[in-house]
Order: C-alpha cells, then structure tokens, then sequence
C-alpha cells in the first residue's frame, strides 16, 4: 500500500514539473514574439456655410395699472408681428412668447438711513424668436429693427445664431475622413520602418469642434460649438492603435 501511495507521489510529481517546463517553454519563445504597436492620430476638417439663423428679439412696457401695461404690450405685439410681415419674414417662421411679468422696485434710503423699497410699476415682458433658412434676409432685418422705435416700440435685438442642419451627417464624413488619414500615416510609419501594418487593435474618437473661419477661436476640451459666425470650420480627430508586424 505504501508503495503504491508513493508511485502515485512520483507520478504527480513527474507531471507537475512536466506542466511547468511546457509554461515556461512557452514563455521563453513568445517572449520574441511582443506585439509591436503603431500609434497614430487622424484629423480631418471642413469649412461649411451655416444654413439656419435663429434670432431673438423683445419688448416691454412698464405702468403701475398691469391691466394698462398687457393692453400696450399686445398692441405693440402686433405692430412687431405686422412689421415683420412686411419685412418679408413668413408667420410660421415667428414665434411669440406668453408674458413674463415682475415687479419692479426703486430702492432708497430714508432720512434715518435705513434702506426701503418702493413699487413703481408692473413690467410685462414678451420675446420674438425668428427661425428661417433665408439667412441674408433675417440677418438684414435684426440691423434694421431699431426702425420699430418710430413706431414707439422700443424692440431690443440680440445677435443672430447661426446653426447647420446637417450637422450629424458632416460629422460621419469627418469621422471616416479621420479614420482614412490615420491609417495613412500608420502605413508610412510602417513603410518607414521595414514593417507590416496589420489589424486595429483599438480607435478612439476625439472631440468634435466647430469655430469660427479664419479665426484664433480658442478649443475646448469639451468642444467649440460657435454659433455667432455664419461660416464655420469642423474638425475632429482619431486616435488609432495598429499591429505592426
């Protein structure tokens, strides 16, 4: 019995170690065969014309009588509305917001120095948006409202915002065309070095950016998105992992 209990010994014994060699024979003759890694960025832009402006205007009227105060603001809404007609802008393209209303206060100090609050008046508030695709057009009219102050409107325009409505499509362009320039300089790389360029091993995409044409428009890591210039410049960069053999 003892003697069988130690062949069984040896026996596992034997096997163990041959286990270990064939590890460590593996380990020895793929220690020559490391992956060798090519890495390299893809970068691709595109200048393009904004084909949407988004552009908001308002106006308010102030009276201590609200009831007074909604009564002119609806008046001067349709002087706004009937102006921008003229103008050329289409009534689907504008839209009118519900009032905003507040209380408005002059501050003072009384003749002890103590600080107090007196109403004036209610201000009722109303906002324009303006959507169209006619870009000169729109861009024209907001330089030229300040023509609605004759009319005793007193309209303030803030800049236009210029946006692309193929935006998603542009950015799978660029995305292919970054992937093609990457894998260009991978394969000079690789020429370079007497090498093989062989699978991707991993891709991964960097921020997508749009400024302004022409400009020193700063980056971000989170990503420009400029909207105050008509033309504009995407970019966006790939960062992709070869095997080289």
């Amino acid at each position: 019995m003892k003697y069988t209990h130690k062949i069984i010994s040896i026996t596992i014994i034997s096997i163990a170690v041959i286990i270990s060699a064939i590890i460590v024979g593996n380990a020895y003759n793929m220690r020559g065969k490391a992956t060798h890694k090519i890495e390299v960025t893809g970068k691709a832009e595109r200048n393009f014309t904004a084909d949407l402006i988004v552009w908001n205007g308002s106006f308010s009227k102030q009276k201590i009588d609200m009831k007074e105060a909604f009564k002119q603001l609806k008046a001067d809404e349709i002087l706004v509305k009937d102006y921008l007609l003229k103008k050329g802008i289409k009534e689907e393209e504008m839209v009118f917001s519900s009032v905003q209303i507040q209380k408005v206060y002059d501050d003072f100090y009384d003749e002890k120095g103590r600080y107090n609050r007196k109403f004036r008046a209610y201000e009722l508030r109303q906002e324009v948006n303006i959507s169209s695709q006619d870009i000169n057009k729109i861009e024209k009219i907001s330089r030229e409202v300040s023509e609605l102050i004759d009319m005793g409107v007193e309209l303030t325009s803030d800049a236009p915002d210029f946006f692309y409505t193929k935006l998603s499509d542009l950015k799978l362009e660029l995305i292919e065309e970054a992937t093609q320039d990457g894998r260009t300089r991978a394969e000079k790389i690789a020429h370079n070095a007497k090498a093989r360029l062989g699978k991707l091993l991993y891709a991964n995409l960097g921020i997508f950016q749009i400024t302004a044409q022409n400009s020193n428009e700063d980056y971000s890591w989170g990503g420009a998105f400029n909207t105050k210039s008509k033309e504009k410049t995407a970019s966006i960069t790939v960062r992709l992992n070869f095997e080289a053999k």
